[in-house]
């Protein structure tokens, strides 16, 4: 950017409110715990027990590491990935259909860990998108 740029009262507002959402308990709370889902998308395969599942297994160590990565970039410079904050309920809801789309089965455990944890991941990606949305108040 230039100097210029920089300086920019646009520019300058909108890194103030997104300084204020990042500062908000709840979207720290929502960086704290999407993190935890997304370790534990990583580590599910041998935690729950269903590591021989090859693909299945694969898609969670890659899903998981992927979101863990996205909410520390939340929390730790959310001015700056607050435009990429999408991806991660789109992530959540790969991981609700994973099990049937790279398996076709329905009834194992990594079905429903994939369930549950997508939808955690989902609802707090949705919320880290409405907190950056949402205008400080005057």
């Amino acid at each position: 950017m230039t100097r210029e740029m920089e300086s920019h009262p646009d520019i300058i507002r909108m890194r103030e409110r997104y300084e204020v959402a990042a500062a908000n308990p709840a979207v720290q709370l929502a960086d704290g715990v999407t993190l935890l889902a997304g370790l534990f998308l990583a580590l599910s395969p041998w935690i729950v027990g269903f590591a021989n599942a090859g693909s299945l297994t694969m898609n969670n160590l890659v899903t998981g590491i992927a979101v863990a990565l996205l909410s520390l970039g939340f929390s730790s410079a959310f001015g700056r990935t607050y435009g990429i904050a999408w991806t991660a309920p789109f992530i959540g809801l790969w991981t609700i259909v994973a099990p049937w789309l790279i398996r076709g089965e329905a009834t194992t455990a990594g079905t429903v860990t994939n369930v549950i944890v997508g939808a955690v991941i989902t609802v707090l990606g949705l919320i880290t998108v409405g907190m950056g949305m949402t205008r400080k108040r005057r």
